[in-house]
């Protein structure tokens, strides 16, 4: 089950999510959801701390 890295709703079947490894480690997979990325909400990777969106 997907939920968004910011606000922990789940994206199945939501239009405007988006997955991604983290820009800094790489390792982690961010998970958007289209709320979230229209109101430039940040996300924090829980493995190497990189604040996106700040």
């Amino acid at each position: 089950m997907d939920q968004c890295s910011t606000c922990k709703q789940r994206i199945t079947n939501t239009t405007g999510s988006v997955k991604f490894d983290c820009p800094n480690c790489g390792e982690v997979e961010i998970i958007r959801c289209g709320h979230c990325r229209s109101i430039a909400a940040g996300y924090k990777c829980p493995k190497c701390g990189f604040n996106g969106l700040e």
